[in-house]
This record gives structure tokens, sequence and C-alpha cells, in this order.
């Protein structure tokens, strides 16, 4: 280990140990022995100036972060790579299909929609996107988002929404146009954050929130897919409440129940459970997981194709699939208008999913992802997918898991994905009609699993953090019951308030030295503590402003035991008092003090004017003695006792102050210095001492020297002015300890005279 000049480190049995010689330092005397360098710090036009300055560099530095796909493509091993790539694709373009169909059911449009959500976002994110393993499509909670929208505007029953284009269009047709609108205008929003920077956005969503909102949809998704399940009629249902409409149509109708759709449901269900199970227990010993909701999909259509389910027990099917692609649509601008607050949750909620996979897969790869570059990937794969009348983009997990574990290492394992889309769009989208939707809406819900587990994670929120574990179950309970949208909206709110709680009233506390250390500690914690006598440490681990100032305020006093303002005003009160019996002669100057000439003292009352006055620095002019305070006084004149003489600030939490925090601290520690406790502020951020001095926070009462660089140094500069000798007194002289008014004095005894009092007013301890 390299030794500094005046650092020594010697290692012996108990364990290592470290020496350091150095001088005390206040920030005063450490800016005089360390020279700082003067940075300038970059303004608005230079930032703006910056930001349009151009040159080969940042053009190429442009160009490749525009398009990763240059990035990733220089370095793709075609014979390590390659043939994974294909086998991930392939596997991950089967689930697509399966997963479009069925999570177009969730927006409420007919199924084929879902399978150009497998193919256009693709296309795009292959360029754009700084992912090389989530796989884009349709997500379904994303999906469930868009159906509130659909049914709101396209109900199933009733008429529509007053919007031209809708004429002359049937109801799939009128729900298609909405949807491809939504999608449209999500990504609209995804470029414009990506543009614009604000990627960051997404940090606002915690993983307790993202949990207890997608717990809530998975709950949405089963509820909406019970019909499905059971094969009845229920009317679509949008606003608050719209779960419980839902249930009770699906109860009043039970006795309807389709026994075809329910027998293929359950069967479905339990073998894809299994086999899933099987997957997860023997993952490491398979080559690629089994596709058993292919497979299942395959057996149910074909059974459903040769016994005629649809003419036999009139299940619901998926119908005629067109052969190939729609032509491109304009969005709608009217249905804009109409869905632009719905939209933008979803555009949040869409990025806030993929970048979280995103940020999993790039860290068990060792590669870096961008917020930013993905919300313009995510945007322009949205707009794209919505002008041919795309479902809305973001990524499933399961599909992503998919793709990852089956070996995939780039996005051409995406590509190839959408390339296993294209050709059941084009070529064998007939086989699917046979497919009974019941298949579908059991596929989505036993997909629903990882999703509805996670509240199993509320008895350990609970253990470990209550704030978050509120968080989780608001959220939760406020997206099942007022929908996903108002639920987002509430809980993320409740998530502010906690981030405001946390702050506001943080865990202040008052610290002590371990023996034998330069360590300090909350004096709670230990029992080997050393805490001087006068001398108090408060810690506060958190900004400081307006918000909290007054709690920062009101903590303190109560850490030291008293209110220094109604100290300052008794004592000036007091003083008003004492010149007032000088001046008519009741109380006199002896050789042993000032004592009472006999008449009654002055009352209280006499003294209430002028209060503004009770609050400035105590003016011991005109006085010929100066006041010890914490003596007896003469005339039965009472002011509370001040039992510490330095009180030290901890700022090494303190990461900012504003205006507010800055005026209340700055008349808080007034108030405790015009009561002659010496205050230091110790450990204060280089960025937060520049604010202070911006701010015209020092003057001739608050001093820039009461700033020191650790709390070691300003404890050891206070003990060396103030030796801790078990009393605070310990100046008192015994000569008039007899006196029964020792509380003002000639300067023979302990209340000294006035030549020792400061610069400040204040008298030296």
């Amino acid at each position: 280990m390299m030794q500094e000049p005046g650092e020594g480190v010697r290692t012996e049995a108990a364990g290592k140990y470290y020496q350091v010689s150095r001088p005390v330092y206040s920030e005063d005397d450490f800016g005089q022995a360390h020279a700082r360098v003067r940075r300038r710090h970059k303004g608005i036009l230079d930032h703006v100036r910056q930001y349009f300055t151009c040159d080969s560099k940042r053009a190429k530095n442009a160009v490749l972060s525009l398009l990763p796909i240059i990035g990733w493509m220089r370095i793709y091993r075609v014979k390590e790579w390659l043939l994974n790539d294909i086998v991930s694709g392939v596997s991950t373009g089967l689930v697509a299909v399966l997963q479009g169909l069925a999570y177009s059911l969730l927006a409420s449009i007919p199924p084929w929609y879902g399978l150009f959500a497998a193919f256009f976002p693709v296309v795009s994110y292959f360029f754009l996107g700084t992912s090389r393993h989530i796989s884009v499509g349709a997500f379904p909670v994303l999906s469930l988002m868009v159906g509130a929208v659909v049914t709101k505007l396209v109900p199933d029953e009733g008429p529509p929404a007053n919007i031209t284009e809708f004429e002359g269009l049937t109801m799939d047709e009128q729900r298609a146009l909405v949807a491809a609108s939504v999608t449209f205008l999500m990504g609209i929003f995804q470029l414009g954050m990506g543009i614009f920077q604000v990627g960051f956005i997404v940090i606002y969503l915690s993983d307790t929130l993202v949990s207890g909102f997608t717990c809530a949809a998975a709950v949405h998704i089963l509820v909406s897919q019970l019909k499905f399940v059971l094969g009845l009629t229920v009317p679509g249902f949008s606003g608050p409440l719209s779960i419980i409409w839902t249930l009770e149509s699906i109860f009043t109708q039970i006795t309807k129940t389709n026994i075809c759709d329910l027998v293929t449901s359950i069967v479905v269900m339990v073998v894809v459970f299994l086999v899933k199970e099987l997957n997860d227990r023997y993952k490491s010993k398979l080559p690629v997981p089994i596709p058993i909701e292919v497979i299942m999909t395959v057996i149910a259509c074909g059974i459903s194709y040769a016994v005629n389910f649809k003419e036999k027990f009139q299940v619901d099917i998926v119908g005629v699939i067109p052969s190939g692609f729609e032509p491109p649509r304009a969005p709608n601008l009217h249905i804009f208008q109409l869905t632009a607050m719905e939209s933008f949750p979803m555009a949040i909620v869409g990025f806030a999913v993929a970048f979280s996979v995103a940020k999993v897969y790039a860290v068990k790869h060792d590669y870096l992802i961008d917020g930013n570059q993905e919300l313009i990937a995510f945007g322009a794969s949205n707009i794209f997918g919505g002008a041919f009348n795309s479902l809305a983009a973001s990524t499933a997990l399961s599909r992503s898991a998919v793709q990852e574990s089956t070996g995939g290492k780039t996005q051409i394992a995406g590509l190839l994905s959408a390339l296993i889309v294209m050709i059941v769009i084009l070529f064998i989208g007939f086989l699917l009609e046979p497919l009974q939707k019941s298949v579908l809406g059991a596929v989505v819900i036993i997909n629903l699993k990882g999703m509805l587990m996670q509240v199993r994670e509320v008895p350990d929120l609970w253990r470990k953090d209550r704030p978050d574990c509120v968080v989780w179950v608001v959220t939760c309970v406020a997206s099942i019951l007022l929908g996903l949208d108002l639920g987002l909206a509430v809980g993320l709110g409740i998530e502010l308030i906690t981030v405001v709680f946390r702050t506001q009233f943080p865990r202040c506390s008052v610290l002590a030295n371990i023996n034998g250390t330069d360590i300090y500690r909350d004096r709670k914690d230990y029992l080997s503590m050393y805490e001087p006598e006068g001398v108090k440490i408060f810690r506060i681990p958190s900004p400081i402003f307006f918000a909290n100032i007054e709690f920062f305020r009101g903590k303190l006093v109560e850490a030291v035991g008293f209110n220094p303002l109604r100290i300052l005003r008794k004592r000036n009160k007091a003083l008003r008092k004492i010149k007032k019996l000088l001046k008519k002669g009741e109380l006199q100057v002896t050789p042993s003090g000032l004592l009472p000439s006999g008449s009654s003292p002055v009352d209280e009352s006499e003294d209430e004017s002028k209060m503004e006055d009770l609050d400035l620095p105590t003016d011991y002019s005109d006085l010929p003695v100066q006041v010890n305070w914490n003596s007896q006084l003469p005339a039965n004149i009472c002011v509370p006792r001040v039992d510490i003489h330095s009180l030290v600030l901890d700022f090494s939490a303190v990461s900012f102050l504003d205006m507010s925090a800055i005026k209340g601290l700055k008349a808080a520690l007034k108030e405790f210095i015009r009561v002659d406790v010496n205050v230091y502020i110790v450990a204060c951020d280089m960025y937060v001492y520049e604010r202070l001095v911006r701010c015209q926070f020092f003057d001739d009462e608050v001093r820039t020297s009461m700033l020191f660089v650790t709390l070691h140094d300003a404890m050891l500069h206070i003990l060396e002015h103030k030796p801790d000798n078990g009393k605070l007194n310990s100046v008192s002289e015994k000569v008039f300890s007899d006196n029964k008014y020792d509380g003002i004095s000639n300067g023979k005894s302990s209340l000294r005279s006035r030549e020792k009092v400061d610069k400040s007013g204040g008298t030296k301890l």
C-alpha cells in the first residue's frame, strides 16, 4: 500500500490501522492551503452552441447512434451467431404469430391485425433499436389499454363516436381505424420524447410501481378473456369500475357457458402449464424450450377443422383471415383529439416495459442500450406500424425470453421472426381460420402466470420497505378498480408522495464519537460513545428545501433541548428589566455584585412594547457588567439555561438547498449565535458551499469560518477552545458562590466583564 507524507499504515492481529497527521482544517484554512481549480460552468448559450456545432466525429457518432445496426453488424460473427439467430428467429416467429392473434382479442379488433404488430414494428426496430435480444410486437397490457379506447369510441352496443371517417365502415373496420390511429399517436409521443432526450422519464416508474401495475393489468386481462373461455357474449365496458360490470355480466350469463369452449380451454391451459413447468425445470438440459403453445394451437386448429366445432357446438372461431397486407392509411386527426389523454400513458407504459426487459438482457450479455434511442426506435416502429393498421407494439416478456433462450444473438433473429409472420400473412393464414378464440384466450391466460405471481412480493415488501409496499398495493388496487390509465396516474402520484415524505421527514439524528476513533455515529446505536459536554452534533440525511426546512428546524430544536428564539426573547426582556431596575435605583451595584434595593421588580407586562426588537441580538450597551445567563439572576428574573456552547451540523448528506431553505437555515443559525452558541457546518459539498456564497448566506454573524472540512476537524477545534472538563461553567469562581444573586457582577466572578464581549455582541464562555 502506498503511503502519503504524514500517513502511516500498520497491520496487527486485531486488524488494519492507519494514522494520518495533518492540520485541523476549516474550509477557509483548507482553501488557503490547497489551491482550487477554477472551472467555468457552461451556461444555456454554451449548451445551445454545443448542440448545434457539428464536425466529422460528431456526425459519425450521430449516425452510429441513430442507426445502431451499423455498430453491431460490424462485429457480427457469422459462423458463431448466424445459426443461433436462425433457430431463434423461427421459434420466436411461431410464438409471435400465436400471440399476435391472441393479443388482438384484448384490443377488441379482428385477430389478423395482431399479425401486423409482429411484422411492421419489428422491421423498424431492426434498424433503430439498441437492444439485441428483445422481441418487438404486441404486449398484452398495451393491447388491453388500446382495447379500452377502442370500446369507448366503438362500443359493442349503441352508436359509435361521431367521427366522419366512420361512415361506410363496418364495426371491425371502425375499431381497426381507432387502434391504428392510437398506435400512430403513441408513436408520435415516443418519437418526440426521444428527439427531445427525455428518456429519463422512465425512472419515475419504479420497479415496485411497474410490478403492481402489471399485476393489475394481468387481472384485467384474465377477466377480459373469460368471455372467450366460457363462450359468452359480454359487452365491452370502459372507465372506472369496468371490471366490476364485466364480472357482473359474466356471472349473470354463467348458465349459458359453451361447454365445448370451456373444456377446450381447460385442456389447453393444463397441458401448456405442465409443459411450461417442465421447460423451466429442465431448461439447462433442453436445447430449446418446447413450443407447447404453438403445438397445442396446431392440434386444436386441426381438431376444430376436422370435427367442425363451429357448426356443431356454435363456438366462436378466428374466421376469415385476409391474405396479404392492407394498404397504408393516414391516421385520423379527430381520433387523435379524442384519445390524446389515453395515448400518452400508453407510450410511457410501452417504453417502460420494453426498456426494463432490454436492460435485463443488456446486463446479462454485457452491452449498452440507450434510453433515448429506444424511444426513437419504438416511436418510429409504432408510427410505421400504425400507418399499416398495426396494433401498438412493445415487447412481451415471454416472447423475448424465447428469443434469448433459444440462442438469439442479435436482431437478425427478430427480422427472421418477422419473415415467419409475413409467410403466415401472405400464404398460410387461412389454415388458422378454424381456430377457436377460446384457445387463444386460454393461451393468453396461461401466460399471465408470471405477472399474477408478482402478488407474492407483497409480504416481502412489507417486511423490507413499507412505503414501497404501499405503492405496490395502491397502484394495483387503483389500476384494477379505476382502469389502467387512471390507476397508473394514481400509482405515480402515490410514489411521488412517498418520495416527498422520505425527503420531507428524514430520520435526523444526534451523533457522538466512537471512543478512540474519528468516527461518529448515532448516539443511540452504540455502547462505547463519547459525547463532549456542551456540544451537540446534529445530522440531517437529506436535501433541505422549502418542504422540509421547518421540519429541520423543529428537529434541531428538539435535539438541543431548547428553542433559541424563545431564549433570545427571554434574555432581551430580562435585559430591559435589568436596565429599568438600574435606572430606577431598584437594583444597585455592590462590591459583591448587583443586589435589589428592596423595591418590587418590574412586571412583565411593562416590557411588551417593541416586540420585534426582542428578536435582535442582545444589546449590552449602557450596562456596566456582563450577564451570565446560566446563573441565578436578581429581582426574580428567570431565563432558561442554555447547556451547550457548540452546535455542529453534519451536512455530508445534504445535496442541495433551495432559496427557502437557505433563508430558513440562516435565520435558525442566527438564533443560535445570538444566544452564545457557536455553530459549525461540516462536510459541506462544494456545490452547496458555492450556492451559499452566491445566495449571500454569509454575513457578519454567519461567517465562512464556521465551515469545517470534516466533522472530526470541527470537534478538535471545539475541544481545543472548549476543553471538556465535565462542567460547562468551569470558570465560575468560588468567591461568589455564597452570593444569592451572582448572575450579575462587576467582572470579578463568573459574570464576566464587558471587555470580554466579542465583536458580535455575545459573551465568551
